[in-house]
Order: structure tokens, then sequence, then C-alpha cells
């Protein structure tokens, strides 16, 4: 089993740390010390205690690159099938970073640089509703998805589920997890059959 790089190491006392204390008790020294190197490594990996942050939320990022070849899959598999792995990935991340995200929008400076940093790398929620909204159309042009369904509309609702249940999660202390049944109930609509629309 490959052991864990310093940055990783790094990554994950922060992120431990964070979940554990919030952002305004976290501090470069302590982190450097639950990870086990001197503060100055953590240097040697981050330009400052902010890029370290977004590190730790990109590092909850794999399904958006999981995410990145989702057009390309249209035609594969089952559109619900599809739609169910982005929607357990996405459940996943917003499980992880919602903790460390809400610590960073108590920080209105920290907030306006981390918002910089994600324009900059083109990442952020909005990356994986275009994903999703671009594998929709693929779909749509295949005939697997109804013509008369907004990607942006469906991708919208389908991660922003994904994110509400883990915000009450995370607020509450509890709550339901992911379940298929958003998944079911999007592609299904809400209505019997298009004749009553």
């Amino acid at each position: 089993m490959r052991q864990p790089t310093t940055r990783e190491r790094i990554l994950a006392a922060a992120a431990r740390l964070l979940d554990e204390a919030g952002l305004a008790k976290v501090t470069t020294k302590e982190i450097a010390r639950v990870a086990g190197f001197s503060e100055p490594t953590l240097y040697k990996h981050f330009r400052d205690k902010e890029d370290l942050l977004l590190a730790v939320l990109h590092d909850g990022l794999p399904y958006i690159d999981a995410l990145s070849d989702l057009p390309a899959r249209a035609g594969t598999g089952t559109v619900e099938g599809n739609l169910r792995d982005v929607a357990e990935q996405a459940s996943g991340f917003f499980d992880r970073s919602i903790p460390v995200g809400s610590a960073i929008f108590a920080e209105r400076d920290m907030l306006a640089k981390q918002r910089a940093r994600l324009r900059e790398a083109d990442l952020g929620p909005q990356l994986a509703e275009r994903l999703v909204a671009a594998y929709l159309r693929a779909e749509q042009r295949l005939g697997r998805v109804s013509a008369e369904v907004v990607p942006e509309a469906a991708a919208a609702l389908l991660v922003g589920a994904c994110f509400y249940r883990a915000f009450v999660r995370a607020y509450m202390g509890e709550g339901p997890a992911f379940t298929p049944d958003v998944v079911t109930t999007l592609l299904h609509g809400l209505t019997p059959d298009a004749s009553t629309r």
C-alpha cells in the first residue's frame, strides 16, 4: 500500500482540523503539527493558508474529474445509471466540503480570495452543472432524454438536491443521505404522463 505524500498528509490534517475546530481556530502551525511536519514545510507546497484551503476543497473534487468525461458517456449505460453515479459522487463531495465551505463563508476576505481562485481555475459548483447539462444535451441528441427537458434546469435540480441533502446533514447533524429516488423522480417527472401536462 502506498504511503501518503507530504502534500496528502498536510491536506488530510487540514481537512480534519477544519471539520473538528472550524476555520477560525485552525492555524498553519496546528496543521503542520497534526501532519507531523514543521510549519515551513507547508509553504513548500502551498502559497498561504487560503491556497491550502482551496487545495482541501479541490482535493475533494475527484468527482469533477470523473464528470469531465460525462458528456462522452452519452449513449452508454442508462441515463438513470449515469445520473445516479453523478449524484452519488456529488453527494459525497458535498458531505466532505460543506464544513470547509461554511468556514470560508464566515471570513469575507478569504471568501473573496477563494472565489477569485475558483474562477481562475474554472472550478466550483457551476462546473458540475455545466458538465451534467452537456451530458443531458448529448443524450437529447440521441433521443434518450426528452427534447422538452431544459438541460441546465435538470442539472441544477440534480446537483442542487445533492447539495441540499448534504447541507441538512451538516447543519442538523443528521439527515437523509443521497438516495437513488432523487434521480428516478427527476427522470420521471411529476406528472403521470405527457397527456396531463
